[in-house]
């Protein structure tokens, strides 16, 4: 589905001769078909799934936010812009992002919900995490909201 989606947005873009979001569309699909390529050696010959190309996207994003970082520092003012409007483009395939203040909440509860108790649990609750909020949350900020709730 979100591989048919990014195709069909990736024409309507070309006719619209939207030059932006065709590049950036075209980023995807070629991280896309490399994420495929190593699937297949790996025995799945159809190529990752709906999960993995949020993951993928949210990948994209996260890098594009340190651009923006090392741009901004040195005074690329100009690059840094390009990177937020690719941002604003991919944001466009991911679903509603789980807001950072009601992140603790959705944290806790699946602390709770698993019964963890120390930082052994960790990779249990990071599982049940991207297995109920894939594409929908920045998982490096989650991983540290658990170990704060932990200790």
């Amino acid at each position: 589905m979100m591989r048919t989606r990014l195709k069909d947005s990736l024409t309507a873009a070309m006719k619209a001769h939207d030059k932006p979001a065709v590049s950036t569309l075209r980023l995807i699909l070629a991280a896309l078909k490399d994420r495929d390529i190593a699937a297949r050696s790996k025995g799945n010959m159809t190529g990752i799934g709906d999960d993995a190309i949020l993951d993928l996207l949210q990948a994209m994003i996260r890098q594009r936010q340190e651009s923006i970082a090392m741009y901004q520092t040195a005074g690329r003012l100009d690059l840094a812009e390009k990177e937020t409007k690719e941002i604003e483009i991919v944001q466009g395939f991911l679903p509603a992002q789980v807001a950072d203040d009601a992140l603790p909440a959705v944290v806790h509860e699946v602390i709770t919900e698993l019964e963890a108790k120390s930082l052994k649990d960790m990779g249990r609750i990071m599982t049940a995490l991207k297995e109920r909020y894939a594409g929908r949350m920045d998982f490096a900020k989650a991983s540290a909201t658990v170990k704060a709730q932990l200790n």
